[in-house]
């Protein structure tokens, strides 16, 4: 195994009314606050931690919310403030391991735990509400600095300062960036949808909304061959 990244931060925290700017309150699971000891980690999340939107947050494939603090240094020029540990709403807070470095279908060992990634992080509204910035969510999505999900396939417990090991690469080797650029930019790329849907571990979110854009391109691609083009 190798040592691929460190978690510098356990970040959890239930449902709650967050107090935003104007006096403004928001019901919902984005402020994790850090922990100092030991967290037991099940297919469903750190316990301690939930969401407040469960249709669109959490479950087996999202059960764990990624953030990398190596982007730090860029948004507190960006934003020109410090930001506080567990601000993008990371349940792991961690280093050495950016969305160019992992991939759909890598496994980790965390601690106890063993993970597997399954999906980028999509940028939603509440990131513009608690950084009460209206351009948040799609700051991130443009600066493809957007975080990820891992499923927990071995539970067990993990605590802050833990290494990062990665047990087994995911097939195809597609990227947390790339993905990224699939989902956002490249949407007509074909070829790179074919191959993302082909990796097993991808959450079924993500795997429904490809399917239902190369759906959406079967006629006209099936005209093209017929056409003998």
């Amino acid at each position: 195994m190798n040592k691929v990244g460190t978690i510098q931060s356990i970040n959890i925290g239930k449902p709650s009314q967050v107090s935003l700017a104007n006096d403004r309150k928001l019901f919902s699971g984005i402020q994790k606050q850090p922990v100092k000891e030991k967290v037991y980690l099940d297919t469903l999340g750190f316990k301690g931690d939930g969401v407040a939107d469960p249709r669109h947050h959490g479950g087996e494939d999202k059960a764990v919310c990624v953030y990398c603090i190596d982007h730090f240094p860029f948004w507190e020029k960006e934003l020109k403030r410090k930001l506080p540990i567990g601000i993008f709403g990371e349940n792991l807070s961690v280093t050495g391991l950016n969305e160019t470095k992992v991939h759909i279908g890598d496994i980790f060992r965390i601690g106890e735990a063993e993970v597997q990634c399954s999906q980028p992080r999509q940028p939603c509204h509440k990131l513009n509400k608690v950084f009460d910035l209206q351009a948040m969510a799609c700051r991130v999505q443009t600066s493809g600095f957007s975080g990820y999900y891992l499923r927990v396939i071995k539970p067990g417990w993990v605590e802050p300062g833990a290494k990062i090991f990665l047990i087994e690469k995911g097939e195809k080797q597609i990227s947390i960036e790339a993905a990224n650029d699939l989902m956002h930019k490249n949407k007509s790329d074909v070829d790179g949808i074919q191959a993302i849907l082909s990796v097993d571990a991808l959450s079924d979110s993500w795997r429904q909304t490809f399917q239902n854009r190369l759906d959406k391109k079967a006629p006209v691609n099936e005209q093209l061959r017929l056409k003998g083009v």
